[in-house]
């Protein structure tokens, strides 16, 4: 068996921030990565996508982006190259093609057995990340067997898709972006539209994301919200990171022909039940739009920078047309079903106490009941950019500082 100080499970940012903060602290471990780096984004990501946050926006510890473009948006093949680069950076320990089978406590320490031997470590971190297992709700298997479905991890490009119609379930950053995509191939697209969080691309002559930043909203603690998990759950923002930085939300989707309908609720024969919720889930939205422009506009007068910056834009209110109650699949020619409706967590290979009743790691930012076990890269695991490219980071090195403190004082002891 292996002997080491730290194992980290998982080889994409939230792993190799954390293998940067151990090195930086002189600790020794190993980073187990059941494909290669950045394995998510080469084999569960669709061929346009590109990161939602500027280029400038992807700092990690000791690493950031110096390339001509800050102000782009990283392809799928940039962001490979990039966690590559930065792996390569401070030489991480990565064992790639390991995946792991078990961990278990092993006396004061763990045992973490994988399909390539076995480690004896003193602490392990779990840096699987948030976006771990796509969810689909139960009433997907009532669906008629010759309609595809798809997650967006299976998801490729329009043209790998069968003819007809297709039904985009969830209009987050993904189902607007998917559903944007495949109309614009020329496939009639409807749109279930569940929660969301809408954002224009710039405001006030600069992305949304500087805007968020300077005010340190993408900074927010746990101790700045009234009810952390439901902060936990939120849906993730509706933008887009195109190379001309258009807006894409539900007002430009609805003009370009997509059709919005309410929630999924249900599926009885060849068709698909719908909520009459639209109206309020997109007043629900445009109230958050509210507050959150508001807030920015709050620190534009704070900090003297009205003169500086244009005028606050009038937000356009969506106003879709009364959606049906029902969508008749065959009569619709909708073919394909693709279910952007989040992800969840699964950990079948961690055999400690620490999973709640939905099976999610429970921890207090990302420090678990179990002594010297981890978690990383979760939603607001600590901020509200804990799983962003440019938040994990500082999550790391405050997880490594308190394993590192833990460590020291076993070993004085």
């Amino acid at each position: 068996m292996k002997r080491t100080d730290v194992v980290v499970i998982g080889g994409g940012q939230a792993g190799l921030a954390a293998s940067r903060c151990l090195q930086a602290r002189g600790v020794d471990h190993v980073v187990l990565e059941r494909g290669r780096v950045a394995e998510r984004w080469r084999s569960e990501r669709w061929d346009s996508l590109r990161l939602l946050t500027p280029r400038w926006q992807s700092r990690l510890p000791a690493f950031s982006y110096r390339g001509p473009e800050p102000d782009g948006f990283m392809s799928r093949r940039e962001v490979i190259g990039y966690l590559e680069a930065y792996a390569r950076s401070f030489a991480a320990p990565v064992e790639a093609g390991v995946a792991v089978h078990a961990v278990e406590r092993d006396g004061d320490g763990y045992r973490v057995t994988a399909d390539r031997g076995a480690w004896r470590a003193r602490s392990v971190i779990v840096a699987t990340g948030h976006c771990d297992r796509a969810h689909v709700p139960p009433l997907a298997a009532e669906l008629p067997a010759d309609v595809v479905q798809l997650v967006p991890a299976r998801y490729r490009n329009p043209r790998a898709l069968p003819a007809g119609g297709v039904l985009v379930v969830g209009a987050s950053a993904t189902g607007i972006q998917l559903a944007d995509e495949i109309h614009r191939s020329g496939r009639p697209v409807t749109l279930a539209v569940g929660r969301h969080v809408r954002l224009p691309r710039r405001y006030r002559g600069r992305d949304v994301m500087e805007w968020l930043d300077a005010t340190g909203i993408l900074d927010e603690g746990a101790d700045a919200v009234a009810d952390l998990e439901a902060a936990r759950r939120q849906p993730s923002l509706q933008l887009v990171g195109r190379p001309d930085h258009r807006t894409i939300d539900l007002g430009v989707l609805l003009d370009a022909g997509v059709r919005l309908v309410g929630r999924v609720r249900g599926v009885e024969g060849g068709r698909v039940l719908l909520a009459e919720d639209l109206d309020e889930t997109v007043a629900a939205a445009e109230r958050r739009l509210a507050r959150l422009l508001g807030r920015i506009d709050a620190h534009v007068a704070r900090h003297g920078q009205a003169a500086a910056v244009p005028p606050a834009e009038p937000v356009r209110a969506i106003s879709p047309p009364r959606p049906p109650g029902a969508i008749d699949l065959r009569a619709d020619v909708i073919r394909t079903v693709i279910w952007a409706t989040g992800y969840r967590r699964s950990y079948p290979w961690l055999r400690v106490p620490v999973l709640d009743e939905r099976g999610e790691i429970r921890h207090a930012g990302g420090i678990t009941p179990a002594p010297g076990l981890y978690v990383l890269g979760l939603q607001f695991l600590r901020r509200r950019n804990s799983s962003f490219l440019d938040g994990v980071g500082r999550d790391a090195a405050v997880l490594v500082d308190h394993l590192a403190g833990r460590l020291a004082r076993r070993s004085a002891a």
